[in-house]
């Protein structure tokens, strides 16, 4: 474990879950702090604790791990200019090392990750949902490098993580293969998000090469990795270890929950398996638009859906502070 990630999600579980920020944002509010700009207190103080935990990781991997990853404002997903501020302010109002700004890989997101790239900030890219988005975002990124050393900058200093979602894929496509109902479709189920993250992997190892790379390589650029996200299991039939097992091998990042952090060390399988069967990955796919499983539909429903799941815990989380800044004034 070199690293920390977070999103709305996270931020509105602790925050609602603990009285540990309740001083503190008592502390805000009296000095007349908005409920807004007190979250934003909260969660930055969050991540300069955890990067300076890990700064000691990140000198030692020289630059490879020991990352925090904080997210713009997720109503900002469908807003460029409206990200490159937010993500701009943020490394500067943070100014650490390894520290990832969090952007969603939305249309709106590519040129906007391409843009923070091109200044040489390191970005985590977040909500990739379809081997077409990423192929844009692979690109996205090496022409910010691009852009970044025809200014003059330092390429070698960018880090980027690409966070291609695995399980919630599984849970889109086996609904519609159970609307179905039939053997061949049954026979699907649980192989679509695997699969689809053995793909994109296939396309990180084919993009991150060539005359392109190694231009970039020749400046002292990095390659940025696969990070695989949603990695819980939410079907509970489904080994609790599967989207972990099935998807190691060299330049990945996995991002797990606790509870699979435990299952994982009580029974995960560590072996290379990222680049294993291949050949099965892309017989699934062709299998699942023989018999209409749209996956290009389903990741951009997907998409849709985890950008309005952040922005709902986004909402709730301030409605709470906002009640307990009503409470504050009561007393």
């Amino acid at each position: 474990m070199r690293g920390v990630t977070a999103n709305p999600t996270i931020f509105a579980k602790a925050i609602e879950g603990s009285d540990a920020y309740d001083t503190q944002f008592t502390d805000l509010v009296a000095a007349g702090r908005s409920v807004t700009d007190a979250y934003w207190e909260l969660v930055i103080d969050d991540v300069r604790a955890a990067l300076a935990l890990l700064r000691p990781t990140f000198e030692q991997s020289q630059g490879l791990d020991g990352f925090v990853s904080i997210e713009v404002a997720p109503e900002l997903a469908h807003d460029t200019a409206g990200t490159i501020a937010a993500a701009r302010a943020l490394h500067e109002r943070i100014n650490q090392p390894n520290l990832y700004v969090k952007i969603p890989a939305t249309a709106e997101g590519v040129p906007a990750i391409r843009a923070m790239v091109s200044e040489g900030r390191n970005i985590n890219v977040t909500l990739i949902f379809t081997l077409e988005r990423y192929r844009e975002i692979i690109d996205a990124y090496l022409e910010g490098l691009e852009l970044l050393a025809a200014r003059g900058g330092d390429v070698a200093a960018v880090r980027s993580v690409a966070s291609f979602f695995v399980s919630r894929v599984d849970t889109a496509v086996d609904a519609a293969l159970d609307a179905m109902g039939t053997a061949e479709s049954r026979a699907l189920r649980g192989r679509a998000a695997v699969a689809q993250a053995k793909l994109a992997y296939q396309l990180f190892t084919d993009l991150f090469v060539g005359d392109r790379w190694d231009r970039l390589t020749a400046l002292g650029a990095h390659a940025q990795r696969p990070l695989w996200a949603s990695t819980s299991t939410k079907d509970p039939s489904y080994p609790d270890t599967r989207y972990v097992d099935s998807l190691i091998g060299p330049d990945t990042v996995n991002t797990l929950p606790e509870s699979t952090i435990a299952a994982f060390e009580d029974h995960g399988a560590v072996a290379r398996s990222v680049d294993v069967a291949v050949e099965d990955a892309e017989a699934v796919f062709g299998r699942l638009e023989l018999i209409g499983v749209n996956m290009a539909d389903i990741g951009r429903a997907l998409e849709d859906h985890g950008i309005e799941s952040f922005h709902e815990s986004f909402q709730h989380v301030l409605g709470v502070l906002a009640a307990k800044t009503h409470a504050l004034a009561g007393r």
